[in-house]
This record gives structure tokens, C-alpha cells and sequence, in this order.
């Protein structure tokens, strides 16, 4: 595994510690309601799953709201990584740094990352309710590794397109992150990676309803046909 981890100067501390709070902030904003309201004139939390993402979106308001819902969740994703790798490399040690893998210092954006994603689980916003994570994580993905990124979206729309369940597609890809992860950065740290399979684990937990809803047979198939009426059991 990679090289030890290292401690950070003490302004980058400071700007460590803003950047996972300011991203969890941010990563906390429930597009998927906020756009449903605009765009759909509908709370999409009371109709469907009760979730707030992508998925939900599509069966309770349709495709153009998925479709923005889903941008707008990737996007944040992708914006927190990369300024807050700006931010903490330029204030603590200067503008060259990447913390790349192996460099004892690749736990640093790992905890970023983390935040993204639990802002999203777990919004301020929503009393700690939120998404189920897969267009953040990917959006994380593709902030910190877009190579990487574009292997579990094939992963993805490869599931689903066989199985046509969003939820088998999402609990894979989300599942195997510390497994890319360490194919791809060899080098990496064990706290970093241990990050990582945090965060891919977390996403397969928020997916806990969907996998009851697999085993018992009951699991909703994609559609882009209708939108559903009235809540379903969770």
C-alpha cells in the first residue's frame, strides 16, 4: 500500500476543516425538491419512493426534471472536489500540490469526498434525510478521477440495462469503490482507501430499502413511460 500518512501544515487544516463543512453544505441541497417544486409544482418526497433523487424525480415529475435533478447532484459533487483542492493545496502548501495517491497526503480529499456524500445522505436541510448518494458519488468521481468515473457509470447503465433495476446498478457500482479504487491507485494509502470503501459502503446501506424490496420480489423496474401516483411503501 502507499506511503504513510502524513500531518498537514496549519493553515491547511483550517481550510481542510472549511471545505468539508462548506461541502457538506452544499452537497446537502435537495435539488431534486427544489426542482420538483419549480419545474413540476410537486413535493416529490409525498409520491413514489419519497426520495429525493434522480430516480424518484423521473417517476413523480418526468424526465426534465430527472434530468436537471441529476445534473445539478453531480454537479455539486464534481465543484466541492475540485475547489476544495484548490483551496487547501494553495493556502497550505501551495498551488502545485494534487494529493495524488500514494503521496500520505491522499486522505485529504478522501475526507472531502466524504463530506459531499453524507451531505447529500444526511441534508441539514431535510433533518438529516436526504438522497441515496449514486449522482453525488459520481459527480465525487468525477471530481477527483473522471477515468475512474466513467468505469462505474458503464458498470451502472450495464445493470441496469440487464436488469432494468436502478437499484441493482447503484448498489454494484457503489459496493465496488474501494475495489476500483485500489485497481486504479495501487499506491494508495489504507486510511485513504479505507475512506473510500466508506463511502461506496454508505451509498449500498442508503440502498437498504431497495435491497429489502429485491429479495422480496417487490422492487420497482425503471420506466420512462408514467409518473407514479400516491406514495408506495418504503
Amino acid at each position: 500500500m502507499g506511503a504513510d500518512v502524513v500531518m498537514i501544515p496549519g493553515p491547511a487544516v483550517a481550510a481542510l476543516v472549511a471545505c468539508i463543512l462548506g461541502s457538506y453544505l452544499i452537497c446537502g441541497i435537495p435539488f431534486g425538491l427544489i426542482l420538483g417544486r419549480i419545474m413540476g409544482n410537486v413535493d416529490i418526497r409525498k409520491s413514489g419512493s419519497g426520495n429525493i433523487g434522480t430516480t424518484n424525480a423521473l417517476r413523480v415529475a418526468g424526465p426534465k426534471v430527472a434530468a436537471a435533478t441529476l445534473l445539478f447532484d453531480v454537479l455539486k459533487g464534481v465543484v466541492c472536489i475540485n475547489v476544495s483542492r484548490m483551496l487547501i493545496a494553495s493556502i497550505g502548501w501551495g498551488a502545485a500540490r494534487t494529493f495524488e495517491a500514494g503521496s500520505g497526503e491522499d486522505w485529504v480529499i478522501a475526507l472531502v469526498a466524504l463530506a459531499c456524500l453524507y451531505g447529500h445522505i444526511f441534508s441539514p436541510y431535510l433533518k438529516f434525510h436526504g438522497g441515496k448518494g449514486i449522482a453525488t458519488g459520481v459527480g465525487i468521481l468525477f471530481g477527483y478521477f473522471w477515468p475512474l468515473a466513467l468505469v462505474h457509470l458503464a458498470i451502472f447503465i450495464v445493470l441496469v440495462a440487464i436488469t432494468r433495476y436502478v437499484s441493482v446498478g447503484s448498489i454494484v457500482t457503489a459496493a465496488l469503490v474501494p475495489v476500483t479504487m485500489f485497481f486504479a491507485f495501487p499506491k494508495m494509502s489504507i486510511v485513504a482507501l479505507g475512506i473510500w470503501a466508506l463511502l461506496g459502503w454508505t451509498v449500498v446501506w442508503a440502498h437498504r430499502s431497495n435491497i429489502r424490496k429485491l429479495r422480496d420480489g417487490n422492487e420497482n423496474k425503471l420506466s420512462f413511460s408514467k409518473k407514479t401516483e400516491g406514495k408506495e411503501r418504503a
